[in-house]
């Protein structure tokens, strides 16, 4: 996979401006810049190699900006996002050394991560896609085994510039300090915002919401929507929360029909 020449040869680079088209021409070492319009504008729709080389550069950008979500960053930071991109990602010696080169430029530029995260919003309507995102900056939040508090004031603060619902930082959160929302209560809510319904959803209902993000989180799916092969795996953790949120609330159900019943 060549993310450079997929997003080049998607024509990509010449179709819009903002942080990701100023990204895309730091990357090629360009200046894509001037006289670039809105992809938006343009009633254009990306392709698959389009949407994958925007998704890689939307987020290794947001990456080098969660980096220096406390002023700098360092040398500790740099091994954290190179550990992740060999062990989490575990991407080729090539891609690596594209994935660095992003993120480099992005560290200084003039935008910050909430523009990015705006952008990718506008270009990718896929849901699923922009919560692939936001899962990975979790993981890379979470990658040192401490979440700070610059960190943390990001990633409460983006899922509204990536269009998502303020209630998935309390699901994700869960999921990377293994905290269990438990089985009552409130503390279902977390497992009802996985699945996007609410706690008065009927049986039937909830396995249909079940079904939809399940569907919207396949493999296949995600793949055909842009994720590169080397973040299947994210996709497919995704898949478990999900699957783990409906089976704690059919659980939790039927262990209070069973107390109704006495």
């Amino acid at each position: 996979m060549s993310w450079l020449g997929a997003g080049i040869g998607a024509g990509i680079g010449m179709m819009f401006g903002g942080p990701i088209g100023a990204a895309l021409g730091a990357w090629v070492g360009s200046s894509f810049g001037s006289g670039l319009k809105k992809l938006s504008e343009a009633g254009i729709t990306l392709n698959r190699d389009g949407a994958q080389t925007v998704f890689i550069v939307a987020l290794f950008s947001m990456l080098a900006k969660m980096a220096k979500a406390d002023g700098q960053v360092s040398k500790a930071e740099i091994q954290l996002v190179d550990d992740f991109i060999n062990n989490n990602l575990r991407l080729n010696a090539e891609d690596r050394q594209q994935a660095i080169k992003i993120f480099q430029n992005a560290k200084d530029d003039q935008f910050s991560i909430y523009d990015y995260a705006n952008q990718y919003r506008q270009l990718i309507r896929n849901q699923a896609m922009r919560e692939m995102v936001y899962r990975l900056l979790f993981a890379v939040a979470f990658a040192d085994g401490e979440l700070h508090p610059a960190e943390e004031q990001i990633l409460r603060r983006i899922p509204e510039a990536l269009g998502l619902h303020d209630s998935i930082f309390t699901a994700m959160f869960n999921e990377f300090t293994h905290r269990s929302p438990g089985a009552r209560g409130d503390a279902l809510q977390a497992h009802y915002d996985v699945l996007g319904c609410s706690a008065e959803v009927s049986d039937k209902d909830l396995k249909l919401a079940y079904r939809r993000k399940a569907a919207e989180f396949h493999p296949d799916k995600i793949a055909a929507k842009g994720l590169p092969d080397e973040f299947m795996r994210h996709a497919e953790d995704q898949m478990k929360s999900i699957t783990v949120a409906y089976d704690t609330i059919v659980a939790a159900r039927k262990r209070q029909a069973a107390v109704d019943q006495v």
